[in-house]
């Protein structure tokens, strides 16, 4: 049983998704104060996190921030502050899935177990190579000349599925497809974001240029 962790201060709201959580088979966790909420979710070491924005005594960006430097569990925002700023910011510090409120249960439900299928499925598998990039899959780290760096589980599944199809034009429909089992509810844009982040990730470790952009039609390595 997958479990889900719940970042809202609406009582209403958290014990509503709580229910439907479990109606749906999952162990759903929620925290009631929020002073000390990044260590709380580590803590609980869940499978999922659900993350308002909206929150007392701190932001929900900053505990996503935060989250993301210590984990990579995968974080879905739900929010009400649903401008895109509020959405590129979010995915650009580590969110794997941004859903404005009100959303549809079925929705979320459905990107859920996408995003745990995803994260399921890149445990045991093999080592990646190309072009002196190294992809420890199991691991989700990057090495290249001796320097090494964490991925984020976007960051893995978009670089792992370009390197599977290494010297051939991968579309942004099927790296979409691949991302969030869907092209029809995310904004192009958002894919956008997670390429920009796995290139900043790859600069850190010297690998530049590695990815390249075929206009209007997609990326290859």
């Amino acid at each position: 049983m997958s479990k889900i962790y719940i970042v809202e201060d609406d009582d209403a709201i958290r014990t509503e998704l709580a229910l439907a959580l479990e109606r749906n088979g999952y162990e759903a966790l929620a925290c009631t104060t929020f002073d000390h909420v990044v260590d709380d979710v580590l803590e609980a070491s869940p499978d999922l996190v659900l993350l308002d924005l909206s929150l007392p005594q701190t932001d929900g960006q900053f505990i996503c921030r935060e989250l993301r430097s210590h984990s990579d569990v995968p974080i879905i925002v739900l929010t009400s502050r649903a401008t895109e700023v509020d959405e590129v910011m979010s995915m650009t510090l580590g969110a794997d899935d941004f859903i404005p409120k009100p959303y549809s249960l079925r929705v979320l439900i459905a990107r859920m177990q996408a995003l745990l299928r995803r994260s399921s499925s890149t445990q045991g598998k093999t080592v990646l190579r190309h072009d002196g990039l190294e992809l420890d899959v199991a691991r989700s780290r990057a090495l290249y000349e001796g320097s090494e760096v964490e991925l984020t589980k976007n960051e893995l599944r978009i670089l792992s599925l370009l390197m599977r199809h290494a010297g051939t034009i991968v579309s942004r429909e099927a790296i979409m497809r691949d991302l969030w089992n869907s092209d029809t509810f995310i904004d192009d844009n958002t894919l956008t974001v997670n390429i920009n982040r796995l290139r900043a990730t790859l600069d850190k470790i010297g690998v530049h240029g590695y990815l390249t952009t075929h206009r209007g039609q997609g990326y290859s390595v």
